[in-house]
């Protein structure tokens, strides 16, 4: 089977499993997603949650994240971890989103690699769920289990994105990440994975690749 078959086959099972997957962040405005995406960082999306919930009620705009007393910013990002890099960062995103983007997020990968503490993961999450752009979010999951279904053999972040870019139907890739972060969590997990009621199964090439390559 051509990979572009395979990759079609798996995005119809898991259409059938999470016909309604979609980021587990919660936002209401496009700069909200990017700052809950930075917290999300050695963290989990349902701490995230908790703490956003009081820290968009009380830097409530863009500009009030942007003039942030730095020590309040961090206060509040605290319990998510690593939170003065944290802080620092959200306060200068911010500041370059209003004063060189107009107070838009970016729309394209160059100017949101510009913005503090924004990776590809994150340029590409935003890409897909903010403009509705094809994207390839390459979280630990993504990774785990496009090697597992044989989908890439490569491990680095920016290696299995370009992978999964060549086979996947651009209009499903986004909800594709979306849907492997549910099963990564349900099913297909990176310590003793439920293969016996996994409905990918026959699909599996390698159940035991990892995000981190094998030693030798």
């Amino acid at each position: 089977m051509k990979l572009k078959d395979k990759a079609v086959q798996i995005c119809d099972i898991l259409d059938t499993v999470y016909p309604d997957a979609k980021c587990s962040l919660e936002y209401d405005e496009p700069y909200q997603l990017m700052i809950a995406t930075r917290l999300s960082a050695q963290c989990t999306d349902a701490r995230v949650n908790i703490v956003t919930k009081d820290l968009f009620r009380e830097f409530s705009t863009l500009d009030s994240f942007a003039d942030a007393d730095i020590t309040a910013l961090e206060n509040a990002v605290k319990p998510c971890g690593f939170y003065r890099a944290k802080a620092k960062s959200i306060k200068e995103m911010c500041q370059r989103v209003r004063d060189v983007y107009g107070g838009k997020v970016p729309d394209n990968m160059d100017d949101l690699l510009t913005l503090s503490g924004i990776g590809r993961k994150t340029a590409n999450l935003l890409l897909g769920d903010v403009y509705g752009q094809s994207s390839v979010v390459t979280d630990t999951h993504c990774i785990r289990i496009s090697g597992r279904l044989g989908l890439t053999k490569r491990h680095a972040p920016e290696h299995v994105e370009e992978d999964l870019r060549k086979i996947l139907p651009p209009e499903r890739s986004s909800r594709y990440c979306h849907q492997i972060v549910l099963f990564g969590r349900d099913t297909c997990t990176a310590r003793n994975p439920k293969c016996a009621e996994c409905p990918l199964k026959e699909l599996c090439v390698d159940p035991d690749f990892t995000k981190i390559p094998k030693k030798i």
